[in-house]
């Protein structure tokens, strides 16, 4: 992921900076730790562990925070505002599955040309 000026990160970046010192990964889910299957983990328990892993982590890699809030139309339009290309939602207590559900939503201001919000 690349940032803007303003440190929000912007996919579409990405394909025009390739090798910038601005480029780092944002990691927002941990599916194994050493050997251990982390998909049956709800969502708390693998970004808590994420998070612990990271605290001291190395340069270029940082953690996704994350937002708990009851109203996530009100996320979305500050994320939105704020110029990000949406938000993912995710229910507490959700398991990690392969490919679409009900449990992980994804929203996309219109008009946004970017990649996977």
């Amino acid at each position: 992921m690349c940032c803007d000026e303003r440190g929000l990160a912007i996919f579409s970046t990405l394909r025009q900076r390739r090798n910038e010192a601005r480029a780092f990964l944002f990691a927002f889910d941990l599916l194994e730790m050493d050997g251990l299957d982390m998909r049956r983990a709800p969502i708390e328990t693998r970004k808590a562990t994420l998070a612990s892993l990271l605290r001291n982590g190395k340069p270029g890699v940082r953690l996704n925070e994350h937002i708990a809030h009851p109203n996530g139309a009100a996320v979305f339009h500050h994320a939105c505002k704020l110029g990000a290309e949406g938000i993912v939602s995710k229910r507490l207590g959700s398991r990690y599955r392969s490919g679409r559900s009900p449990d992980w939503l994804k929203f996309k201001k219109s008009g946004s040309t970017g990649g996977e919000a």
